[in-house]
């Protein structure tokens, strides 16, 4: 595409969910449930933690990081989905909508590393218990985390430095409801092969490698769990770690059937849903699943916040 043929683009238009804009009250009211129940459990996970000396373990210090980078990557979608929704189609300038992106990679980035460190710290627990304390002290969770969100900063400026430099002409009209990467390549009148090359190399560390590093530890998680003689200790085992499971396999099968399928396979309207699913209902159920499968953070709940004593 020739640049000095086409309309310079300054701002472009996400159109949203088109098709649904009949129901917009509807749908508008039902993701500001979703935005309220998300953000409100995720920040009631990050003050228990913070304030309550019942959750002191590493588990809870990383589930807390996990609960800020979802309430990050709520924000930085859910606000601006509403509004695109109640005025059916909404203008962001090309300076926003590389920013929404930036901020999007890089908290799905830190999440997967999260996510990553989590299995780590569950695979020490049920398959090292004895040296779990000494390994997993305050200085290797303060490092895994500080890690986890640094790595995700630097691989995700390099994507936002090469977006940078695209030019945008011609159509400005987003069929989504943010500004994702595909759209973003679609509607540049740039040379975006170095751009799709970067996005392809920066997956394998970014969803590849946690993927894999991830199974890895519950295949040894659960070949521990087997040779657990006693019954009680087997379900004592598996439900420390069924939560972070249930959080992992909800947010990577989303996120393979989104990045993964072939375009041709997958209509984008279902393309919509399941971005929707990692985007929006992933970071509400979060600690949703925590709370509802962890007694210690429902007793926590009952005593920091209905006055109540739970049973320990």
């Amino acid at each position: 595409m020739n640049a000095n043929n086409q309309t310079a683009v300054v701002e472009f238009f996400l159109l949203g969910f088109r098709n649904l804009y009949i129901f917009k009250f509807l749908l508008f009211s039902l993701l500001l449930l979703v935005y309220v129940v998300s953000l409100g459990g995720n920040l009631l996970i990050i003050t228990l933690v913070l304030f309550s000396h019942l959750l002191r373990s590493p588990m809870y210090f990383f589930l807390s990081h996990l609960s800020f980078c979802d309430t990050v990557f709520t924000t930085n979608i859910l606000p601006n989905m509403l509004q695109v929704i109640l005025q059916e189609g909404s203008t962001l300038s090309i300076m926003g909508c590389i920013v929404q992106y930036h901020v999007f990679g890089f908290s799905a980035t830190t999440e997967s590393f999260l996510l990553t460190v989590m299995s780590y710290d569950r695979y020490l627990a049920i398959c090292n218990p004895l040296r779990y304390t000494a390994i997993m002290n305050s200085r290797l969770q303060g490092l895994l985390v500080s890690s986890s969100w640094f790595l995700s900063l630097v691989i995700t400026l390099t994507s936002l430095l090469l977006i940078c430099r695209l030019q945008f002409c011609g159509s400005n009209v987003i069929d989504h409801f943010f500004c994702d990467v595909a759209p973003l390549l679609e509607l540049s009148c740039s040379d975006t092969s170095i751009v799709k090359i970067e996005i392809y190399v920066c997956s394998i560390p970014i969803v590849l490698f946690p993927f894999l590093f991830i199974m890895g530890s519950y295949i040894s998680i659960f070949l521990s769990i087997v040779r657990i003689s006693s019954t009680s200790g087997r379900q004592k085992a598996f439900s420390t770690c069924s939560s972070h499971l249930t959080v992992v396999s909800l947010y990577y099968g989303t996120l393979f059937a989104v990045y993964v399928i072939p375009s041709s396979v997958s209509s984008l309207n279902l393309n919509k849903i399941l971005s929707l699913l990692y985007t929006v209902v992933t970071p509400m159920f979060n600690p949703i699943i925590y709370s509802l499968r962890n007694q210690e953070i429902k007793n926590t709940i009952e005593v920091q916040v209905f006055g109540r004593h739970g049973r320990y």
